[in-house]
């Protein structure tokens, strides 16, 4: 059987075990051919192709059927040895090459020590020789990283100058110590970690370098990382001026850079820069980049008029190839991005060493996943849903992104163009009467026939909210804050000739919401998805037509431990058959922390809102134990919406009131779901008159115990808090009601939210009465007496209705008092609808 392990050409004879004799049983070569052919055709062990095939092959006839089974599976077990011998080698690559690159940033941080060390003594003797001002002086010569020199820009041997002296700067900071680098917080390196992260410590601007393995060759490496674009979502142009040999066998580059601003409050930058490419003698392979000049170098003023001129400090890639195939590949950035030209408020984006190491890092992670997908693509190991080629879903989720930050900025260039702007408005309303929303020639795909885009949006602070947890609820909850006919009426403008304004096909939204997954990327940091809203027509003539809803969506930065500190919801309505050059108008959400996050356990709070649901007294927790440290994000929205000339102003005005809806309604999510239960910036905090989620829950079993003489809980669910997450989870619908004079609902489970088709933070505007029809209402007073009294009631089968019109028929109810922990305050009252269902 040993010998039977060893695979054989085809030319070769092969020998295998008898499996009754157990002596060895030699076949031929021609068998052995033979064999070979059927196994390439047909591996499967049952497929019936492979038995047609062998006794159609005469020479394979007087072997024994076992026999030939047999070696089948040695052949299938050599075919596994081989795989897994091939993974084995690259893992040992790969870790050979990692360990490789820490021993080098190990060999680095010592160097750094050694030279903190020299610097301090030699500050140590300064202030034993010098006056303080003088001491001042010598420290940060001592520290602060020398100037660079311009050359003369406008011919080729400055330019080279320049070149050079750029190279050597940038490999000081990228395998040196001219940069103090310190160990991205969070970022452990290891054969599984994406790469090793640092931010930067006392330096011009502001700085990050990343370093990471990747199974792709230098050139095919640098190809990628040049085009920007591809890879950097908020990079708007990158354009090539002048290009010429640099002598040594590489090239200068003269290059304009445009990058999208992150929110609606702060001018976009750009920058004017040379490209140096070279290969080093040890056979890396170098990308270096650095501005030449101030603002008035590079393409004309008109073309960067809405831009703040940023600049670039000596960085770039530095790409060494590994034995056995694969590269490791060094970024650094560092950048001045001129923060006195934005608010104070948002200066930590652009100057805050603490915040900037999230923001910045997102584009050397992304650049580095972005090869690694586009390898695991290649190799078959990426998988996407609806049989959608990578490439195609890929530019799905570029032109969404794109598209969203071309709304956020408004460039004239792009035909935008604001209107009645004069600093006092909240909604920031601006006009595009040329975009075009076709992605390809076909006329049909396009919309000649609209007057143009209108595009509303704002941004707005939140204090103590985690952009994660209110991104993820956004994108679960859209029936919380998104209004059906407008989604309707974006949709409908994708057809021609369909309806040009809401209202006119009135249509109600089943509160249906189906997310259908169409791929992600290898780290799982972005999701690209279709989501399916249900909808209904209110018409008789239309009852027969789907109005269903699709939307294509991106959502990314869900993920609490997340790098960066930027979630997104970017969203547009498609066709229901999803064609490739489908015309997309995206419109979203983008939440951006401004401070440094709350306590990570603040942000793992179950998204179904009862863990924060304040509707009683605080706990006896201490101010100083609050897991809220005065985080503060920034969040934009943008959307856009089609019209027709001689409907402007109509769309105009729905879309000012819709966003300013969505601002609300977002307002009110971030108060519930803040971990600090409500912020301090959006409105006052909860009544503090009755109890918390889980307190509530305790009461309203304990007085369904007491009244009824029997649990609504298994007794092994009523530990701690489970009482809360298993109430939350019973079939039953589970509502509890206010006794004010007009009762109103203040907390409901699962199955209640889905009965009344609403959520918790819509749930207090729903009144008792509105839910009963006239017999219903009749029914609940003539009970409503014995309740008091007794303490409880059943109310017989009945129906009741939900929030959206519905009718919902239920088997029984049950309605108790829920008593407070005295056992003699009636709290609220409780309802149990029993085997509801929708009529």
């Amino acid at each position: 059987m040993a010998m039977a392990m060893t695979h054989h050409h085809n030319r070769e004879s092969s020998v295998d075990k008898h499996l009754d004799t157990g002596k060895y049983v030699r076949y031929t070569a021609e068998q052995v051919e033979a064999l070979e052919r059927v196994y390439a055709e047909c591996p499967k062990p049952s497929s019936l192709r492979r038995q047609q095939l062998i006794r159609e092959c005469p020479i394979l006839s007087n072997i024994e059927p076992k026999q030939i089974k047999v070696w089948f599976q040695n052949r299938r077990c050599r075919e596994k040895q081989r795989k897994e011998a091939s993974r084995l080698q690259t893992v040992n690559r790969k870790l050979t090459a990692m360990n490789k690159l820490l021993m080098e940033e190990n060999d680095r941080l010592q160097k750094q020590v050694s030279q903190l060390v020299c610097e301090n003594g030699y500050m140590r003797q300064q202030l034993h020789t010098v006056n303080a001002s003088a001491t001042d002086a010598s420290c940060d010569s001592a520290v602060t990283t020398p100037q660079h020199s311009l050359r003369n820009a406008n011919n080729p041997a400055g330019l080279l100058s320049i070149a050079e002296e750029t190279l050597a700067e940038f490999l000081s900071k990228a395998t040196g110590t001219a940069v103090n680098w310190v160990q991205m917080p969070g970022m452990k390196p290891g054969p599984d970690s994406v790469g090793i992260f640092a931010i930067s410590q006392s330096c011009s601007g502001v700085a990050a370098r990343a370093c990471g393995l990747v199974s792709l060759e230098p050139t095919k490496i640098a190809e990628i990382l040049k085009d920007r674009p591809s890879w950097f979502r908020d990079c708007r142009k990158l354009e090539v001026f002048t290009m010429f040999p640099a002598g040594n066998g590489g090239t200068i580059e003269l290059v304009y850079t445009q990058m999208f601003a992150p929110t609606t409050l702060a001018p976009a930058r750009d920058f004017w820069t040379l490209r140096y490419t070279t290969t080093l003698e040890n056979g890396s392979l170098v990308v270096c980049e650095r501005s030449l000049s101030g603002s008035g170098a590079g393409p004309s003023v008109a073309s960067a008029a809405q831009f703040v001129r940023a600049e670039v400090l000596p960085s770039g890639y530095l790409i060494r190839p590994c034995e056995g195939g694969g590269s490791i590949i060094h970024i650094v950035d560092q950048l001045n991005l001129e923060a006195w030209s934005v608010p104070e408020v948002l200066r930590p984006l652009y100057e805050s060493s603490k915040v900037i190491a999230q923001k910045m890092t997102i584009p050397y992670v992304k650049a580095l996943r972005y090869v690694r997908q586009i390898s695991q693509e290649t190799s078959g190991e990426v998988v996407y849903s609806l049989g959608r080629q990578p490439a195609v879903l890929r530019t799905f989720s570029q032109r969404l992104s794109r598209g969203f930050n071309e709304a956020i900025n408004g460039f004239n260039e792009d035909g935008w163009s604001i209107m009645n702007c004069d600093g006092t408005e909240d909604v920031i309303i601006a006009i595009n009467s040329s975009k075009s929303l076709s992605n390809s020639s076909n006329l049909s795909t396009g919309l000649s026939f609209l007057g143009g885009v209108l595009c509303a949006k704002a941004s707005m602070l939140l204090q103590d909210v985690p952009p994660a947890v209110l991104v993820r609820f956004l994108r679960e909850h859209r029936l919380e804050w998104a209004d059906f006919n407008v989604d309707a009426y974006s949709a409908a403008s994708l057809k021609a000739g369909t309806y040009a304004y809401p209202g006119m096909r009135p249509t109600s939204f089943t509160g249906s919401q189906i997310i259908m997954p169409l791929g992600q990327t290898v780290e799982h940091e972005e999701l690209l998805e279709v989501i399916r809203l249900e909808g209904q027509s209110l018409t008789q003539e239309d009852a027969f037509l789907s109005r269903d809803i699709h939307l294509l969506q991106i959502c990314s930065g869900i993920d609490d431990n997340a790098v960066g500190a930027c979630s997104e919801l970017v969203f547009a309505p498609i066709d229901e058959m999803f064609p490739d050059d489908a015309a997309l108008l995206p419109s979203g959400f983008r939440i951006i922390l401004l401070e440094s996050k709350p306590d990570s356990s603040a942000t793992n709070r179950t998204l179904d809102l009862t863990s924060s649901l304040e509707v009683g007294p605080a706990t006896s927790q201490a101010a100083g134990d609050s897991p809220c440290q005065n985080a503060r994000s920034v969040l934009t929205i943008a959307f856009q919406f089609p019209f027709d000339t001689n409907l402007q102003d109509n769309v105009l005005t729905m879309a000012r009131q819709y966003v300013r809806s969505v601002i609300s309604s977002v307002q009110r999510i971030a108060m519930a779901i803040s971990p600090c239960g409500s912020s301090p910036t959006i409105g006052p905090k909860p009544s503090p008159g009755s109890p918390e989620a889980l307190t509530l829950a305790h009461w309203i079993c304990q007085s369904y115990s007491f009244h009824l003489g029997e649990e609504l809980l298994k007794s092994e669910s009523l530990g701690g808090d489970s009482v809360l997450k298993n109430l939350w989870q019973h079939q039953d619908a589970i509502l509890c009601c206010s006794l004010k004079s007009v009762p109103v609902f203040i907390f409901a489970n699962q199955a209640g939210l889905d009965m009344l088709e609403t959520t918790l933070v819509a749930l207090q505007d729903i009144t008792l009465d509105k839910i009963f029809d006239e017999s219903g209402r009749k029914a609940l007073c003539s009970d409503f007496t014995k309740l008091m009294q007794q303490g409880f009631t059943h109310l017989l089968a009945g129906v009741c209705m939900s929030t959206m019109g519905r009718h919902v028929s239920y088997e029984q109810a049950v309605a108790w008092k829920v008593l407070a922990a005295d056992a003699n305050t009636v709290h609220c009252l409780a309802f149990s609808f029993i085997n509801w269902s929708f009529v």
